[in-house]
């Protein structure tokens, strides 16, 4: 769904990884999510104990053993997102994580989550660009049983044509309401398609409408058969549990369905932009105007190393909090703006987004804006940020991450969304280590390479009608 990543939900609209992909509620949830769970506590990160194992239908498995609280949460990643959806059919993957709560002959309708529910439990699920994830949090003694649960729907799936067809128009209607009523979700889909250029994270997660309509039973079967399996899939556990119970308890479930055989992932190559674009989308029921701005960045996936850290910490520098350099000089100093931010969505399989935003004050002129922006960023780009700055803006993304992973979902999404997009465990451990190694002169030089004119989208969102 455009669910999890924007915010955990089923039924609801799931984004991922990157700011514009997602909503900005997603990709600020994502990215929360991994720097939180991605760091160990502050002292290092020896004090995380991870197992991993697969079994063999060629699953693999994580566990992460906290046994403060007779909880486990159960994570279930399909690498399977927006970008495997076939031409013509986008929201498919999305479609898909709704279909995967229709039931099957055991377990028919709804009764997947009322069950759960029933057993003291919570569950949801989400997509994003790059992955489908679903999981459960339950007490200690529901685990296999949740497992099973999980296992019967990887293979015994009711596609009806009736499921698909009221599942479609569910998903229809999540798009009125999400994004097709909502200004700031449009610009930024718009901006992403003309930022992503042909790449597939130019298609919202959620889909085109005209394109969900033709979604059918054919189409969900047959993206079923290709994803859905368990040699396509990462089990991430953690909670009050050992390694060895868990074993035997995905062996017991997961253990009896049997692999497919996979199609290999299509890779893409990313068109060149030769020069920046503007969007611009007035509407009538808008109240307050919006500045924003996306460029295209490396990400943790294929960034030089102590590139994606870098990138991190000028996020943080420029648009992290009230004490950064934006909200500085267009809040407090200059009172041109009533709040700017900035934020580097980098744990894609892809390019990352850098995004920046402002609200313009009342009578304020978007190009007011935008040439505070450029100056500071130019700033940035010519002088290493004040060591003070820099130690600050450091220290407050590892303390924010190390007081999250203290949260067992987030934990567990940590290494699932890592492991899915192809980096390790000891990325994850090792992250809180990397930003503090980050120089000012690394900072200066995404700055300047990165923040760079033809990768970036910059779309004015304006009360009103078209001129």
């Amino acid at each position: 769904m455009i669910c999890g990543s924007e915010s955990p939900c089923r039924g609801k609209t799931a984004t991922s990884g990157k700011a514009g992909r997602r909503s900005a509620n997603i990709a600020a949830w994502l990215a929360a999510l991994l720097i939180a769970a991605a760091t160990d506590s502050p002292v290092g990160a020896q004090d995380t104990k991870v197992f991993q194992f697969a079994l063999q239908n060629g699953l693999s498995v994580l566990v992460v053993p906290d046994h403060r609280a007779p909880i486990v949460t159960q994570m279930l990643w399909y690498r399977v997102g927006a970008t495997d959806d076939p031409p013509g059919y986008s929201g498919l993957a999305h479609f898909f994580e709704h279909m995967m709560f229709r039931g099957t002959a055991s377990m028919p309708g709804d009764q997947f989550a009322r069950t759960v529910a029933r057993n003291g439990g919570d569950d949801d699920a989400f997509t994003t660009q790059d992955y489908t994830a679903f999981y459960e949090q339950i007490a200690k003694d529901r685990l296999r049983f949740v497992m099973g649960l999980d296992a019967d729907r990887m293979i015994n799936l009711d596609l009806s044509e009736s499921n698909v067809r009221t599942e479609r128009d569910v998903v229809l209607e999540e798009r009125r309401t999400r994004i097709d009523n909502d200004p700031q979700a449009l610009l930024r889909e718009q901006m992403e398609a003309a930022l992503q250029v042909s790449h597939p994270y130019g298609r919202p997660v959620i889909g085109w409408p005209e394109e969900i309509r033709h979604i059918g039973r054919i189409e969900a079967l047959a993206f079923y058969r290709r994803h859905y399996s368990p040699n396509n899939a990462i089990l991430v556990v953690a909670g009050d549990v050992t390694p060895d119970e868990a074993r035997m308890d995905a062996e017991a479930t997961y253990g009896k369905v049997p692999a497919r055989v996979l199609v290999p992932r299509p890779e893409f190559a990313q068109p060149p932009r030769l020069g920046e674009s503007h969007v611009t989308l007035h509407r009538d029921d808008l109240k307050v105007p919006l500045l924003m701005r996306l460029y295209r960045v490396a990400s943790y996936t294929e960034a030089r190393p102590g590139e994606a850290e870098a990138l991190d910490v000028l996020a943080q520098l420029l648009g992290g909090d009230a004490t950064s350099t934006l909200y500085r000089e267009l809040v407090v100093k200059r009172k041109l703006a009533s709040d700017a931010n900035a934020s580097y969505s980098g744990y894609a399989r892809d390019s990352g987004e850098f995004e920046i935003s402002a609200v313009p004050r009342p009578g304020v002129r978007m190009e007011t804006i935008e040439r505070v922006i450029d100056a500071v960023l130019k700033q940035y780009s010519a002088l290493p940020p004040r060591p003070a700055d820099l130690e600050r803006a450091k220290t407050q993304l590892v303390a924010d991450a190390a007081y999250r992973r203290d949260n067992q979902l987030d934990l567990a999404s940590a290494y699932g969304q890592a492991l899915a997009i192809g980096l390790t465990v000891d990325d994850v451990h090792e992250w809180p280590n990397r930003i503090r190694a980050v120089t000012g002169d690394a900072v200066r030089d995404v700055a300047s390479n990165d923040a760079v004119g033809r990768q970036a989208v910059t779309g004015y969102l304006l009360p009103g009608k078209d001129p």
